[in-house]
């Protein structure tokens, strides 16, 4: 109890918990509309662009969090737009977004500063990267989207599960579209710094698909997997600092754990 109590003795630990738990929360909120809508993978895609884009910030003397935001904006965007209005499917643009942004990134690296430590926390995450501004932003974002789903709960759940319907009754779709791609954008650039780009999109899939084994009704989903992103988001960091792991890894074990388990029980419940 002493050694858990003296985690909150850190400031650095104490951002952590407080991004890590916000970030936790919009990224599960908002993986249960897109994981319905087959964009599950988005978060991987947009992280590798935000990659991508961070390395070229370090490597240009800019600051990454605000060069980064823009252009993972524009890259969600154009993954939730303009890929359902082209012939390609949305998974394969994707995986050319994916792949292109972390091979930019691995050679603007390669040539400018190398595998730095910055680089290297941005890859696979690190705790002493949560910064002030990041948790200002943090709860400015996690307001952004509970409003979303206070106020417009009955839009969003017509434009996830049926976007004609939707349209026929004068729902902007658009727009809330556009609203997801933003807020997924900005979860994804502040959820990075943590998690790393290679394990964030783990916060977005993992608590949507553990949910849905549990739960069948659209609220009883988002709830559960909220309050679950949560849980495993604080037992991770907590396991982290026992065990002297990495962050965004342990919180990734815990995510798998809780997913066999809402497995489990599912099959249990028939």
């Amino acid at each position: 109890m002493k050694l858990l109590l003296s985690m909150f003795a850190y400031p650095f630990i104490v951002r952590a918990f407080v991004v890590g738990i916000l970030v936790s929360l919009c990224a599960s909120l908002l993986g249960v509309p897109l994981v319905l809508k087959r964009y599950s993978m988005i978060g991987d895609g947009l992280s590798h662009v935000s990659f991508g884009a961070l390395s070229v910030a370090v490597a240009c003397g800019f600051a990454p969090l605000w060069f980064s935001i823009p252009i993972v904006v524009i890259a969600a965007f154009i993954l939730m737009h303009v890929a359902e209005k082209s012939r390609v499917s949305a998974d394969a643009m994707i995986a050319v977004f994916s792949a292109s942004a972390l091979a930019i990134g691995v050679i603007v690296t390669s040539l400018t500063t190398g595998m730095t430590t910055d680089v290297d926390s941005y890859m696979f995450g690190s705790i002493l990267a949560m910064s002030r501004s990041d948790v200002i932003l943090s709860v400015t974002l996690a307001l952004c989207v509970l409003a979303l789903y206070i106020l417009f709960y009955h839009k969003l759940f017509s434009v996830t599960f049926d976007e004609s319907f939707a349209r026929a009754t004068g729902v902007r779709v658009g727009t809330y579209k556009t609203i997801l791609s933003v807020l997924t954008a900005l979860t994804v650039v502040l959820g990075m710094r943590m998690m790393g780009a290679m394990l964030l999109s783990s916060l977005i899939i993992f608590p949507a698909l553990s949910a849905m084994r549990v739960f069948k009704s659209f609220r009883s989903v988002v709830c559960f997997a909220a309050g679950l992103s949560v849980m495993c988001f604080c037992l991770g960091l907590t396991g982290s600092y026992l065990l002297s792991t990495p962050v965004g890894a342990t919180v990734v074990v815990c995510d798998l754990a809780a997913f066999l388990l809402c497995c489990l029980i599912g099959r249990r419940r028939g």
